[in-house]
């Protein structure tokens, strides 16, 4: 573990504007686009709304760029009058949303659609439970068969989708045939902050580290069982077997099996916000990231990755098809098929005396990638063509 991060932060949801001073940023600039989300939150919202919108406001500073939600739709004229083009984001369909899509064509501007999941269309429903290990009751389909339906539904009103990689805009495009454009996941300046405090912190103390060896399960949400039985019974054995050993685990996830007897060797805290979270994964010598291998899992963004990178973390990860690309194996971190993450993880310790030559290669990979200057010619080519 790295025993010298910086202290806990007193967070504040950065999303606390008033509808005018963001109508106001809207009308800043042009070419101009409005970003929709049904309500901000930590997830979804804030890597495809608000770090949007900070991203064109930091490298593009002449574009008006704002962010909305579904209780600002009583205004939307208003918006509607200010935009060159509106991106909605993983909504599911209302008739307000549809009336805005509607107002905004009949007036020529540009409707697109944001989505970051296999979650709009509904012959994956089945996949899309059984990875996330969902109850499957009458009550449960009724709810995800009609919401992934809904965001369906949504996509297909647009003139075309924005996705976080190439492998969910071809599902995308099957669906749809709409145009497609890929704007990635990326880290917002607040993270940028306080991942440069923790990398410095390490930097000065000669990467020092306090003798034991940290494995972080960073979960978020409570859906990711079967992910994490994949290392389960591995990371169970590799505890019994090297007292240094100790596993974090954030989030909702609760250990089965052979780790629930193994409670002195966990470490767990509650889900976090997202700027504490990045102080938990720069303590930790090796970020876990394990996925399943199928259509839904290959379709997500490769965060956890980068997240963990621009503290000086390395990953070990499932090699699916954001993940693998978001690792130079064995320079950056490291790639695990799932009958190898003993193999792997074994090897990943053995070599933590070059740690920080990789955590430099990691980091230095995260900044030029995934900041949010970086993804502003993106951001432009898909918001205006």
């Amino acid at each position: 573990m790295f025993p010298n991060g910086p202290p806990a932060i007193r967070y504040r949801d950065p999303w606390s504007q008033s509808f005018a001073s963001r109508l106001a940023a809207l009308s800043r600039g042009a070419p101009r686009v409005a970003y929709f989300y049904e309500r901000p939150d930590t997830s979804t919202f804030r890597y495809r709304c608000f770090n949007m919108v900070e991203a064109l406001g930091l490298a593009e500073p002449g574009v008006g760029a704002s962010w909305f939600c579904a209780a600002d739709l009583e205004w939307a004229d208003r918006i509607i009058d200010r935009a060159d083009t509106i991106v909605i984001c993983r909504a599911r369909y209302t008739p307000a949303f549809a009336r805005l899509i509607g107002a905004a064509k009949s007036r020529g501007r540009r409707v697109l659609f944001d989505v970051d999941d296999l979650i709009f269309d509904t012959r994956f429903t089945h996949l899309v439970l059984d990875t996330l290990d969902q109850n499957t009751t009458d009550t449960d389909l009724d709810f995800w068969f009609a919401a992934m339906g809904r965001i369906g539904e949504t996509m297909r009103l647009c003139d075309g989708v924005i996705l976080t990689n190439e492998f969910l805009a071809r599902r995308a495009t099957d669906f749809c045939g709409l145009p497609t454009w890929v704007v990635p996941n990326f880290l917002n300046g607040a993270q940028l902050d306080i991942s440069a405090q923790i990398v410095e912190r390490k930097r000065a103390s000669g990467w020092r580290r306090d003798g034991r060896i940290h494995l972080g399960y960073f979960s978020g949400t409570p859906s990711h069982n079967r992910d994490f039985a994949i290392i389960a019974d591995t990371l169970a054995e590799l505890l019994q077997r090297d007292r240094r050993l100790v596993l974090r685990i954030v989030g909702f996830l609760e250990p089965r099996g052979r780790l629930a007897g193994l409670s002195e060797r966990i470490e767990r805290f509650p889900l976090q916000d997202f700027l504490n979270l990045q102080r938990l994964i720069g303590e930790v010598e090796l970020n876990l990231v394990p996925l399943q291998d199928n259509t839904f899992t290959n379709c997500k963004s490769e965060l956890k990755i980068f997240e963990a990178s621009i503290t000086g973390t390395i990953s070990i990860a499932s090699p699916s098809f954001t993940l693998r690309r978001a690792i130079e194996e064995g320079e950056t971190g490291y790639l695990a098929p799932a009958h190898r993450w003993e193999e792997v993880l074994l090897h990943a310790i053995d070599r933590l005396e070059d740690y920080p030559h990789m955590a430099e290669a990691a980091l230095a990979m995260a900044e030029d990638r995934y900041g949010p200057a970086r993804q502003a010619a993106a951001i432009m080519a898909a918001a205006f063509g």
